[in-house]
């Protein structure tokens, strides 16, 4: 959730893509808002008009539950994928003790989707990770802050992963699946060659599909096609 990344790979996985969610074959709700962390208490807002995660939901409880048309949940998938930007806005952070940060951005984090759920929403939620952003062209060439960014990227993941289980074993009525988009990233780039592009250090904020990143951060199209396509591949095989 709450990420351009999300946008663009959850488009190209239900082919959603614009008008009304009621006429697409599968029906896309996006409450995602660009650069949002998960809350404001823990990091400052990405940007001034973002929404975090957790005011999300807050808005989809407070004015879209009643009103969106739902299908049966059992039909029905929440998608979660935050973290990208509370990794990279840490490293300006004065935090000092990353195990309890994570702790407290879990908390807050698994408190909203726990809402979702206690709202009968769906029966399935997806949680995708954290991709490797130490390897995107705002880190490349800054030792340091490849470092520090892999370093927290970790301890993001290690955390989620548990806080996962934890929700899982808590709420047996609920499908819990997840995606390692960390992994899938590290693939990609490792066989960027077989895949079909040519400049995986630099961005162009153009059409030229041999490029990964359109962005100091943000991949291109194709990307996400491709992304799409392998969560895909591992949804089928869930069911």
């Amino acid at each position: 959730n709450s990420q351009m990344h999300f946008t663009h790979y959850i488009t190209s996985l239900t082919g959603c893509f614009s008008g009304s969610s009621l006429r697409c074959r599968r029906q896309l709700w996006d409450f995602a808002f660009a650069g949002a962390d998960i809350d404001d208490s823990l990091l400052p807002r990405h940007h001034d008009f973002t929404l975090s995660l957790t005011g999300q939901v807050a808005q989809y409880l407070a004015y879209a539950k009643g009103v969106i048309p739902r299908t049966k949940k059992e039909r029905t998938m929440v998608a979660w994928w935050i973290g990208i930007n509370d990794t990279g806005d840490t490293i300006s952070s004065n935090v000092t003790d990353f195990d309890a940060f994570w702790e407290s951005e879990m908390e807050l984090y698994f408190g909203a989707v726990q809402r979702i759920h206690d709202s009968n929403l769906a029966s399935t939620h997806l949680f995708v990770n954290v991709p490797p952003g130490e390897r995107s062209p705002s880190a490349l060439g800054n030792d340091t802050r490849i470092a520090v960014q892999k370093s927290r990227i970790a301890g993001y993941n290690t955390a989620l992963a548990r806080h996962v289980k934890q929700f899982q074993g808590c709420n047996k009525d609920t499908e819990v699946l997840t995606f390692d988009a960390h992994e899938w990233f590290n693939f990609a780039l490792d066989h960027a060659t077989q895949l079909g592009f040519k400049n995986i250090t630099g961005f162009c904020e153009c059409a030229d599909p041999t490029f990964f990143w359109l962005n100091t951060g943000h991949p291109t199209e194709p990307v996400h096609r491709l992304l799409a396509d392998a969560l895909e591949k591992q949804l089928r095989r869930a069911t």
